[in-house]
């Protein structure tokens, strides 16, 4: 499955990366799995397109996620308004007689140029293949759009695209009927959302019911099965570990999360939150949230700062830190600058048990045997921050978040939680 942007998708199927393109959503992969002859089209494919908030649902279940959606609605006028730009031309095949006329219109009224090689219905044009092959090789299309519904527009091409002469052959869906006006689009506040199932479902109950309630649950079923059968056991329970505590911490804390909010305003100028860049499992970045206990120019002033470090290594750590603010001082000593992080947690981006997230300069300046500690998810508390976190060098640290690498546990995730109140109380390391 292709995961990348409209753009850099658009530029390689252009250039000839694939012949024979599908999208995959909710229902289609509902469809393959019954049906032999749509699974083997879909094996054959040159390329398999993201459609839709199921198929990244899915994808997240197993750690993925896909850079972009690319449902076919949106994307092929995109490949099209490219295609414009290159002087190639398109085929429509497919829709109620007339669809494929009124399809053809309106997309040269959204894209200037665009060449139109030629239209046939998906009726009474569909019953004769030979025909219908004689018409679009002789229209000197570049590009086909089949748009005669899941199963039938992939199974079709995978029948014929060696007899086709269009380089560029797509199952298109619905999208006929959405450009001549037979079906309305949901608004874009609810497209924005991923919500246009519950727009169509609201649109055409009784023919959609079936397909976005009953079969988006078997859908997400399935991958559930297909998720967890390639997790181990001890994934699962730190998982649960993980949004247990985060929960209960996130209930029981709130009126001190109000009070330090509060405080933080009333001492400095500038926002409640902090959010920075770090590095988490597997050298993947995401944006790891702080109560702000620095003045708002504390990340212009680092760089001056790096010679002054306490530490030993690559992360810097300065004891009497300028940028640090009064109240500032107070939440690093208790560790309650840490508290946001919770959200990290519930958003599956770090643990409750793991080493420290990075930041992105330090990792860079890593020796390669510290890129060991990014293979398990980054932690609020762990190893090194029980055992006197800014007082402990680099190569310590290292040594400690290795091992935690090497002996995680469920069991060593709960002694390191009661561990962590007395780190707390003590507050040695913490500035």
């Amino acid at each position: 499955m292709v995961d990348a942007t409209t753009g850099a998708t658009v530029e390689a199927l252009l250039e000839g990366a694939a012949r024979r393109v599908f999208f995959v959503n909710a229902h289609t992969a509902n469809l393959r799995a019954r049906i032999p002859a749509l699974a083997a089209a879909f094996a054959r494919a040159d390329a398999v397109l993201p459609d839709g908030i199921g198929v990244e649902l899915a994808g997240r279940m197993t750690g993925t996620r896909l850079t972009e959606n690319l449902n076919g609605t949106d994307f092929v006028p995109e490949l099209l308004r490219g295609a414009a730009k290159r002087g190639l031309s398109v085929f429509l095949f497919g829709g109620t007689p007339g669809t494929a006329e009124a399809a053809a219109a309106k997309l040269c009224t959204m894209i200037p140029g665009l060449r139109i090689a030629g239209t046939r219905d998906g009726y009474e044009g569909a019953q004769d293949d030979a025909a219908a092959l004689a018409e679009i090789n002789a229209s000197g299309a570049d590009i086909l759009l089949v748009a005669m519904g899941v199963p039938k527009q992939e199974i079709w091409i995978d029948k014929h695209s060696a007899a086709l002469t269009p380089r560029l052959q797509l199952g298109v869906g619905a999208l006929f009927d959405f450009l001549a006006g037979n079906v309305a689009r949901a608004p874009m506040a609810l497209r924005r959302a991923r919500l246009e199932w519950v727009w169509r479902l609201a649109m055409e109950p009784r023919r959609m019911a079936g397909r976005y309630l009953l079969g988006n649950a078997t859908f997400l079923a399935r991958a559930a099965r297909h998720a967890l059968a390639g997790v181990d056991r001890a994934q699962v329970i730190k998982r649960g570990l993980d949004l247990a505590v985060s929960l209960s911490a996130l209930l029981l804390l709130a009126p001190l999360l109000l009070l330090v909010a509060a405080a933080i305003k009333a001492d400095s100028r500038g926002p409640v939150f902090f959010k920075q860049t770090r590095v988490g499992k597997d050298g993947v970045t995401f944006g790891v949230y702080k109560f702000r206990s620095m003045f708002t120019d504390a990340e212009a002033r680092r760089a001056a700062l790096l010679a002054t470090s306490d530490r030993e290594g690559v992360c810097f750590k300065a004891r009497h830190d300028p940028r640090v603010t009064r109240v500032g001082r107070l939440l690093r000593r208790l560790s309650v600058d840490e508290l946001p992080q919770i959200l990290n947690v519930l958003k599956g981006e770090m643990s409750i048990v793991g080493p420290r997230p990075a930041l992105r300069e330090e990792v860079a300046a890593y020796p390669a045997r510290a890129l060991g500690r990014l293979r398990v998810k980054p932690g609020i508390t762990g190893l090194w921050q029980v055992s006197g976190r800014a007082d402990i060098g680099f190569d310590k640290m290292i040594d400690m978040d290795l091992a935690y690498v090497r002996a995680k546990s469920p069991l060593l995730d709960l002694l390191l939680i009661a561990m962590t109140f007395r780190a707390v109380i003590s507050g040695r390391g913490a500035y």
